[in-house]
């Protein structure tokens, strides 16, 4: 069977948030998937089965297990699908653990995600997020999902070192550390060490709570957002009752066969 590996959240190779799209014939057994994960080694492997023509099953392991959303292994699988699968759909709808998926593909080449909002409401600021954020955190949020947590600048969260063990102590999935930005409404950096992901080159889940975050303190429903990886990655966002619409493009860096069916 055929794997696409596509860099997404791009229009440039070597940028952005590569994921590995497994198009199957039916869903795998969640032990070989996770074996495969591992063995590709990206933030996300997406398995893909089709239902019916722009109707697919859609699952996202991390080498460390399965997860409920992931926004940059979506724009990947939409973007392999509408380019050498499902040509003609002008939607794509995907059945997920976090309920049905909608991507719009553009006339430009992008990809809107239509996403539910992330829960969040405010938390203290503990010393183990203190610890986490190497003293720069002034607010924070969480309610279940991913760890939000607000620093003073870009250059501070550019320049911040990670202590990977000290975020991995932080309750939540993850750690979002955001921050305001000259270049963009807003910028962040994601990491996941419980999920073998110490940091997400780009990640679109993270975006379903950032955009209401950002929506509310600067007034504005439609933005656009950066992420601070080595890699870098860039986002449209737009925050519409409790949806968040997240647009952004895809490259493929290879198509290569495993030697089995799927």
């Amino acid at each position: 069977m055929i794997q696409y590996i596509a860099d997404a959240f791009t229009d440039k190779l070597f940028a952005g948030n590569p994921a590995a799209v497994l198009p199957c014939r039916e869903m795998p057994a969640p032990q070989l998937m996770q074996s495969i994960a591992i063995e590709n080694n990206y933030s996300e492997t997406a398995f893909v089965v089709r239902r019916a023509p722009g109707d697919y099953d859609l699952k996202w392991f991390t080498p460390g297990g399965e997860v409920a959303l992931c926004g940059h292994a979506t724009l990947a699988t939409s973007f392999v699908l509408h380019r050498y699968i499902d040509p003609d759909a002008q939607e794509l709808h995907f059945h997920t653990l976090s309920g049905e998926l909608i991507v719009r593909p553009g006339a430009d080449g992008g990809y809107t995600m239509d996403f539910p909002v992330g829960a969040y409401k405010p938390v203290p600021v503990t010393e183990g997020i203190l610890a986490a954020t190497n003293g720069l955190a002034r607010e924070a949020w969480y309610d279940g999902g991913d760890m939000m947590v607000l620093i003073g600048s870009e250059v501070e969260l550019a320049a911040l070192v990670p202590d990977y063990e000290a975020m991995g102590r932080v309750e939540g999935r993850g750690l979002i550390i955001t921050a305001p930005s000259s270049r963009y409404d807003f910028v962040s950096r994601c990491f996941y060490p419980k999920l073998n992901v110490p940091e997400d080159p780009v990640t679109g889940s993270a975006h379903t709570y950032l955009t209401p975050l950002w929506a509310g303190r600067l007034g504005k429903k439609e933005m656009t957002a950066g992420q601070l990886s080595a890699r870098g990655g860039e986002l449209g966002v737009r925050l519409e009752g409790n949806r968040v619409f997240i647009t952004g493009r895809a490259v493929l860096f290879m198509q290569g066969e495993i030697p089995f069916d799927l």
